[in-house]
């Protein structure tokens, strides 16, 4: 058989095909007896959530369960409730890293960034709106590409912003300084970016070497998920995944859920529409159409 337009990841391991049709779209959900995401409960859920982040895991949900007792009314309702949204939070956090890892394995990265910035400069606010905005303008000028987050320093809970940086064309010069850190008491070596330095204050701009360097990059601004409730802030073109028309021999065995995903050979022949290309590498990919 002949399958066109197919949409494939790499989970690290393996090229992950999902066919044309494996998963139709919803004219509408179903209406069922449970609260809406907008109802007060909701809402008043996820506000304790985000409090009680801070916790120690093990003591989140008996603190969400004591604040949101009052008012709520029958203990078993809140009991179900409480570990519905639960398991909701955790499945948003599972699938919001599987979404980070699909495109981060499917772009080129060059360097994992550190900003922060001088009290003589800025102001939290403006560090955070000027520093969004320069970036935007390399975004869209230079063709930079970047996922990161915003994160407070856990001692002083100094705002800072970390990402994952594609940068084809550096702005200013980059320097490297050896300085004390006072988190680990020892000399560290820091890759000062000039334009950045004049402009914010200290800046890292450490070279990614490989993928092993993506991924301990991907943990590092991931726990901050876990930990503050940040979202990942992607700029750029980031396709999750690349598209080729796929024959029947290169497909080893259905996978997943009621098994609607294909498990590739690792050689596959990428084909775009009709067209051979070659066997899969990263030259092949390139040159195929990308998606959401």
């Amino acid at each position: 058989m002949y399958y066109k337009k197919a949409k494939i990841y790499s989970d690290g391991s393996h090229y992950i095909a999902i066919l044309d049709g494996a998963y139709p779209k919803r004219k509408g959900k179903p209406t069922t007896g449970k609260r809406s995401t907008h109802s007060p409960e909701r809402q008043r859920f996820d506000e304790e959530y985000k409090d009680a982040l801070s916790m120690p895991k093990r003591e989140r949900k008996s603190t969400i369960l004591e604040a949101m007792e009052e008012g709520f009314g029958d203990r078993d309702n809140l009991y179900e409730f409480v570990n519905e949204n639960m398991a909701r939070v955790k499945t948003n956090e599972i699938k919001r890293k599987v979404r980070l890892m699909r495109k981060l394995r499917l772009q080129e990265w060059t360097h994992f960034c550190t900003f922060t910035y001088d009290d003589k400069r800025h102001t939290e606010e403006t560090f955070r709106k000027k520093l969004s905005n320069t970036l935007k303008h390399f975004v869209y000028r230079n063709g930079w590409k970047y996922v990161g987050v915003w994160e407070r320093s856990p001692e002083k809970e100094r705002l800072h912003f970390h990402g994952i940086f594609y940068i084809p064309k550096m702005v200013g010069t980059i320097n490297e300084v050896e300085d004390y850190n006072t988190t680990t008491h020892r000399m560290q070596t820091t890759y000062q970016n000039s334009h950045f330095l004049k402009r914010f204050g200290r800046n890292d701009f450490r070279p990614i070497d490989g993928d092993a360097d993506v991924f301990e990059a991907a943990k590092y601004i991931t726990k901050y998920l876990e930990k503050t409730g940040e979202k990942l802030v992607y700029a750029g073109k980031l396709p999750t995944y690349f598209q080729s028309d796929l024959i029947e021999e290169d497909i080893v065995c259905n996978y997943g859920d009621n098994e609607r995903k294909k498990i590739l050979y690792d050689n596959f022949t990428c084909i775009d529409d009709g067209e051979i290309l070659g066997e899969v590498n990263k030259e092949t990919i390139a040159k195929l159409p990308k998606c959401n």
